[in-house]
């Protein structure tokens, strides 16, 4: 048998920067990836200023795009437009970004292996689980119980300079989410998402989103559907000498459906408690669970809040977003300035405490709702302070 400090399972954005932290640590680190690289992945392909700010490492190779105008879209129908004095997103493919990300974990001092078949006899002193919305490193530890999003995309060759620079949010369009339009350097990435029980109606919807941006459908390449998980507070992240990070963990935003950032920082989080394991001055992983929930709990629990609102009252809660005190209040969690809502100060802030009071307002009338939007319902609601409402293990998120 073959052994390893640890064993990252999945290259991924959170896999590999997982086995970057561990390699430049002085750890022998197998990252480890069932598809044969350079693949694919469904993604809008969007890094927020946010998470570009936690990476060790300049990521402008493969940067395609830079997102400064946003164009968003209430039905099809009422809109507004918000541009900011610098990019907040930076657009590329998840081809081009996981490939990138492999290299850096490689030079570092990690090894990789494509093409890794799961009864492939591996020993390691920790596991980090990668391996994302469909994979096993989670569903076999018992740590996989999470919410199911659907989305459904694919890629457009079209006039980019109506495109470029510009990213289109598409809200109340998809039942519990939204649709877009994502500029690339040959090419825009159009997609639709919402509750899991939408899956059958994604084709539609994606239909309709193309014919209203003047894109012909029969030009579509690509065309793929995809899970997103969203995770449920109170859950586990980690388990003994396992951790799961990134989508594996469910760590993508329930609003934005981004997962980037949550891949950046629960890869470096989960590589510096396996580098105390291996020093001995920790047992499990009980440290990185803690400190995931101190970085994201609160945040996620406004994220679903928002999120209710926009579908129970989408008419008032876009009007908020369209005040540009609360724009400037988003436009500030995404560019890292505040870590939470909470800590948006003046009229900005106001605006957004005002869709947490629409979300709670939302659950006192849940019963016209589809069973996915009761049970956020529920789950926001006792998520809505800082401390949680009732006991949870130390290894809770």
């Amino acid at each position: 048998m073959e052994r390893f400090d640890a064993l990252v399972v999945g290259a991924g954005p959170a896999g590999s920067l997982a086995a970057f932290h561990l390699a430049r640590g002085g750890a022998r680190v197998l990252l480890a990836d069932k598809a044969r690289f350079p693949r694919d992945k469904p993604c809008g392909g969007g890094i927020t200023v946010r998470a570009e700010r936690q990476l060790p490492f300049s990521i402008d190779p493969i940067v395609e795009d830079a997102v400064d105008v946003f164009e968003l879209r209430l039905g099809y129908g009422r809109r507004f437009r918000r541009r900011t004095s610098e990019p907040l997103i930076r657009m590329t493919q998840r081809r081009r970004l996981d490939a990138f990300l492999v290299e850096q974990a490689r030079e570092a001092g990690a090894e990789f292996r494509d093409g890794f078949r799961p009864d492939d006899t591996i020993g390691a002193e920790v596991v980090i689980g990668a391996d994302g919305a469909n994979g096993i490193t989670g569903r076999r530890a018992g740590l996989d119980d999470h919410v199911r999003t659907v989305a459904l995309e694919g890629n457009a060759r079209v006039d980019l300079e109506r495109f470029a620079g510009r990213a289109w949010i598409e809200f109340g369009v998809v039942p519990g989410g939204y649709g877009w339009v994502f500029p690339k350097a040959d090419h825009v990435n159009v997609g639709v998402g919402g509750w899991r029980k939408e899956g059958p109606r994604l084709r539609p919807h994606l239909s309709r989103l193309c014919r209203e941006h003047g894109i012909p459908e029969a030009t579509l390449t690509d065309i793929r559907g995809h899970r997103l998980p969203l995770r449920r507070p109170g859950s586990t992240a980690a388990r003994g000498r396992l951790a799961l990070v990134g989508d594996a963990a469910g760590l993508v935003d329930p609003v934005s459906g981004d997962g980037i950032y949550e891949a950046v920082l629960s890869a470096r989080l989960a590589a510096a408690n396996a580098l105390d394991l291996l020093a001995g001055r920790a047992t499990d992983f009980t440290l990185y669970a803690g400190e995931l929930r101190r970085r994201l709990a609160v945040q996620a629990a406004a994220s679903w809040r928002a999120k209710t609102a926009l579908d129970r009252f989408p008419r008032t809660t876009f009007a908020l977003l369209q005040a540009p005190l609360a724009w400037r209040g988003i436009e500030s969690l995404l560019r890292a300035d505040a870590e939470e809502p909470a800590d948006i100060g003046g009229p900005g802030g106001a605006a957004l405490r005002i869709a947490e009071t629409l979300a709670r307002m939302s659950y006192l009338k849940r019963g016209s709702w589809s069973a996915d939007a009761g049970r956020v319902a529920a789950w926001t609601w006792t998520s809505s302070s800082r401390a949680p409402s009732r006991a949870a293990p130390p290894t809770s998120i």
